[in-house]
């Protein structure tokens, strides 16, 4: 994107140019240079020296030009300055006068060794003494330096202060091309921008009459005792769900056919992300034999259709990943940080906030639970997000594991060893720090609070 980016503003500023000053500037000084068969006059400049000029030199030139037609048409003489600046055309018949006004007096010799200038110099043509050779380059690089004292500190600043080693965690991944580390800036800038396009309506609950929120959390812990039978990857899971909502943002099912949308929508997940995707059998005995083949298959093309078949979606693991490469992959955060980020599927309050934003609040609480230190600027730059900007999805979290247990095959998959019983250390760490959330009354269902 920065080489097109460049491109881009190249040929924009060379189109402006030539809008400007290369189309209109060099028509005005073709007519005055070229005669009426379009060859050069006779002592004429060349056409080299016009292309070194800028554009606005050109345009002083043009005004003066016309300014010297206008006195010659009302009968005025021209200056003798500025009929050195007149139309080309002129130029041969000026030239000889122009010189020899400028001469100066074998008299008035002297004042060169004063603060001589370059055009008096060369105008005299005469051979300059060493100490006048001196003081002319003296001169001729004052200017020069001071423009170098100017730029010095500015750079030394930008190198020092202004961008610290925040690309240091992809240098030890640029001799590995399955990382592609010169390219981790850009896809997660593209990452960024898909999170508007594949956030469902967190309020399509309204528009739903056979459906409920809890109705909902009953069907995505159902999906994730799914998902850990079959063994599938972190990233099928958020698809599947992301697939489900949006779907339901936009069609109004029936309660016997919700079911029938979540094993499709993991059905088509596993199709997306996995290497090898399970059976279309395997998804039909795991929901008791109640749907056919040919029904999970007619879903799978409805779906998908009304999704116009847009399944990009910037999961929340890869901006997880992404924050924990930067805490340099602490197994016991990073596996809290998972079981804090699925948290965001079960609860409906999660649904309008960003999954980089999850991911980052994840992060965040794991760490804050662990003691590893704070959010320092370097977290904060790969993750996208301060702590100002992360408390109110921390502060939902807390809430959830605050109040009693509802998932419980989501929480019996992660009380294992396996997850470092992420589920049991996360809710009595919640509970004993609850109040200082502002969180007091945790008795309360978590499905009948207020929006």
């Amino acid at each position: 994107m920065p080489v097109a980016a460049r491109t881009t503003r190249r040929a924009a500023a060379t189109n402006e140019n030539d809008e400007n000053s290369t189309t209109r500037m060099t028509t005005r000084a073709a007519k005055s240079v070229l005669g009426d068969q379009g060859r050069v006059t006779k002592g004429a400049p060349q056409s080299k020296k016009s292309t070194t000029v800028s554009a606005s030199t050109r345009s002083a030139l043009n005004d003066l030009s016309n300014r010297a037609r206008t006195e010659t048409a009302v009968g005025k003489k021209p200056v003798a300055g500025k009929t050195m600046l007149a139309s080309k055309a002129q130029a041969p018949t000026q030239k000889a006068p122009a010189r020899a006004a400028t001469k100066v007096p074998p008299k008035e010799s002297k004042r060169v060794e004063k603060r001589p200038s370059a055009t008096s110099g060369t105008a005299q043509k005469r051979k300059l003494s060493a100490q006048e050779k001196e003081n002319l380059l003296e001169i001729a690089k004052e200017p020069v330096d001071e423009v170098k004292v100017e730029k010095k500190p500015m750079v030394v600043d930008k190198a020092t202060t202004e961008v610290p080693n925040f690309n240091d965690i992809d240098d030890e991944d640029r001799d590995d091309p399955l990382m592609v580390a010169e390219y981790a800036t850009e896809i997660f800038e593209y990452l960024r921008e898909l999170e508007g396009k594949s956030i469902p309506n967190s309020r399509y609950m309204q528009h739903q009459d056979e459906l409920e929120w809890s109705t909902r959390g009953i069907l995505v812990d159902w999906l994730i005792e799914v998902h850990t039978r079959f063994h599938l990857l972190p990233e099928t899971l958020f698809l599947a769900v992301n697939i489900v909502d949006r779907f339901l943002s936009k069609k109004v099912i029936q309660l016997d056919n919700f079911q029938l949308v979540g094993i499709t929508a993991m059905f088509i997940a596993s199709k997306y992300e996995e290497v090898l995707s399970p059976y279309i059998g395997n998804f039909k005995k795991i929901t008791n034999d109640g749907f056919t083949e040919e029904e999970i298959l007619s879903a799978e093309r409805f779906v998908l259709s009304t999704l116009d078949y847009d399944l990009s979606y910037p999961n929340p693991m890869n901006f997880l990943r992404r924050v924990s490469k930067a805490d340099n992959y602490d197994i016991q955060s990073r596996t809290i940080g998972k079981y804090l980020t699925e948290i965001s599927l079960l609860d409906h309050r999660f649904m309008s906030f960003p999954p980089s934003q999850v991911a980052a609040a994840a992060m965040y609480m794991s760490r804050l639970m662990l003691d590893r230190g704070e959010w320092d600027e370097m977290l904060a730059h790969y993750a996208g997000y301060t702590e100002e900007e992360l408390e109110p999805v921390v502060q939902l979290m807390v809430d959830y594991l605050a109040r009693p247990v509802v998932h419980e095959a989501f929480f019996k998959k992660y009380a294992n060893k396996k997850f470092l019983k992420a589920s049991i250390i996360s809710r009595q760490w919640a509970k004993k720090n609850a109040p200082i959330f502002g969180i007091t009354d945790t008795d309360l269902s978590l499905y009948h609070l207020d929006e």
